[in-house]
């Protein structure tokens, strides 16, 4: 008896040790993939790209058919849209889908080996033997490059599924894939950029991957098509001179319209005229039918009327219309502004462009020029058909970054044009990450812990509440700002105390804060700064206790 209770309770405290192992193993991965993952956007108006849509729909219940779909079109026709139907169809059907979205503004957080962490912690979910594979082989914690993270986390676990009927795997939407990098695929991301295309080319190669369905909308960029087979199925939405009247694309924006000015509730005579006036010129292009809505609804006929002035003779359509449009509503929108507010305008605009996540108002308001909120509620009400004008104010599309940055813009609305210059918002942007680091904000023991509670408690359990958001950006992008901006006597001044008095603060917030690992190679980056050999020596020791801890 008594040798039965001692192998019992060596097997019952075998399985607990496993379990544990597993448990971390897992939440090390469901926590990494729920930072990660973003929702799709709403999907189409009912009633509209039913066409597409039931294209799409056929071939992914083919099971013998292409196991990649790729949609692409111009920018703003809806790619976003399509993918969030399709996941909406599927689901409904009681089709599983693992969906994930790309947005360059957002291009710190859902990084290229973000989108496999996610796909394999719902294949997990799904199936157990899968689950089980990544807790037996964990490689995947510590793999190099996006390569071998493919390879070790979602191509050698699906290996082991089984034999699942194709009908019944999960479709992966990719929404967004030219996104990817943030602005343009930085250069110090294109590397990932190039090792995510050729996981996705894997896709269609490997025999074990080539039953599950995969779902890719983006622009169509020279180099996703040039990295993709030519076994891919691609499905273009058309626009500009491929629309004509009266086709699918031109009837679904004719609708979708109508929709919007019976909302505003216009008589049905304007509606008409209206309809037949904006959609050809909408060129199968939802953005552009969505902005106009947005532009006329505080005031349709006259803002109508402003429309059909601006026009007046210009034939042209698609992506020159939309930035046409653009235009107007960002001329609309300055006409009682001062000179000194077009500064301020110009210095959050650029912001939004260049910083590397969404800016807080608290951030926004110490760029130069604005001074107070009146102009971060100006944008809010005078832009809010391009601007989205929640608690964190970004762009509603992608397009419209496109337009402040192109020369379009700069002849357009020169009073505006300094938005396009990088070196100047870069500067503004570690300037004000410094300084925030350099204040009373940054001090020791930030998060008021007794010694107790480091001993006693899970450092990342910490409540955080006093690092604000401002002074959480400030820490993690100082450096990818400051080695983007010419070196000045005061921007050294402040870098040398934020070096020499704040560093060992600094590493606290990052440790709080679950960032620790990135510390080192911030230091590295900031050395890159060639004033920053001022500080060398105590930047470097910083680094050495970071390895040493």
């Amino acid at each position: 008896m008594d040798d039965f209770r001692e192998r019992f309770v060596v097997d019952l405290l075998t399985e607990i040790h496993v379990n544990a192992i597993e448990g971390k193993v897992m939440d090390e991965l469901i926590d990494s993939s729920l930072k990660k993952r973003l929702p799709l956007g709403k999907p189409c108006m009912k009633g509209t790209r039913s066409a597409i849509l039931t294209t799409i729909e056929n071939e992914v219940k083919s099971v013998d058919g292409h196991n990649m779909i790729w949609i692409r079109g111009s920018p703003g026709v809806g790619k976003s849209a399509l993918a969030a139907s399709i996941l909406t169809r599927l689901q409904d059907q009681k089709r599983r889908v693992i969906s994930f979205r790309f947005d360059r503004t957002q291009s710190t957080t859902i990084t290229t080996d973000a989108l496999w962490r996610v796909v394999a912690c719902d294949l997990a979910r799904l199936y157990p033997s899968f689950h089980q594979y990544l807790v037996k082989h964990d490689q995947w914690r510590s793999s190099p490059g996006i390569n071998r993270l493919f390879e070790n986390l979602v191509e050698k676990p699906l290996s082991s599924l089984g034999d699942v009927p194709g009908e019944e795997l999960p479709v992966i939407v990719i929404d967004a894939l030219d996104e990817c990098g943030g602005l343009r695929h930085d250069s110090n991301e294109q590397d990932d950029y190039s090792g995510l295309l050729r996981t996705l080319k894997r896709w269609v190669q490997i025999d074990c991957l080539k039953k599950f369905k995969l779902v890719i909308t983006s622009r169509p960029e020279n180099r996703i098509t040039q990295n993709f087979p030519h076994s891919v199925s691609i499905h273009d939405i058309p626009s500009g001179n491929d629309i004509r009247p009266g086709d699918s694309a031109s009837n679904d924006i004719r609708a979708f319209l109508e929709s919007k000015f019976n909302e505003m509730g216009m008589e049905p005579t304007w509606i008409a005229k209206a309809l037949d006036y904006l959609t050809p010129r909408a060129a199968g292009i939802f953005i552009w039918a969505t902005t106009v809505a947005g532009f006329l609804e505080p005031d349709p006929e006259p803002r109508f009327g402003i429309l059909e002035a601006r026009w007046r003779g210009d034939d042209e359509e698609g992506t020159d219309d939309l930035y046409s449009l653009y235009s107007t509503v960002v001329r609309t929108s300055l006409e009682k502004v001062s000179r000194q507010e077009i500064g301020g305008i110009t210095s959050v605009m650029g912001a939004m462009i260049f910083a590397k996540e969404p800016l807080s108002d608290d951030a926004l308001i110490v760029l130069p020029g604005v001074k107070s909120r009146n102009i971060l509620r100006y944008i809010r009400s005078g832009l809010k058909s391009v601007i989205d004008t929640g608690s964190i104010l970004h762009f509603h599309h992608r397009s419209f970054e496109d337009f402040l940055l192109s020369l379009f813009f700069e002849q357009e609305l020169w009073m505006l044009s300094a938005v396009q210059d990088r070196e100047r918002h870069e500067h503004q942007l570690a300037v004000m990450c410094l300084n925030t680091m350099g204040s009373s904000t940054l001090h020791f023991n930030i998060c008021g812990l007794k010694t107790s509670d480091i001993r006693n408690r899970d450092i990342l359990a910490t409540d955080t509440s006093a690092i604000s958001p401002l002074l959480s950006y400030s820490c993690r992008f100082w450096a990818d700002h400051l080695v983007r901006t010419p070196c000045e006597k005061t921007l050294v001044e402040v870098v040398r105390f934020v070096m020499y008095e704040k560093l060992l603060f600094w590493m606290e917030v990052m440790s709080i804060s679950g960032r620790i690992y990135e510390a080192t190679p911030i230091l590295k980056k900031a050395l890159a700064w060639p004033k920053l050999k001022v500080c060398c020596s105590l930047a470097c020791h910083g680094t050495y206790l970071m390895s040493a801890g």
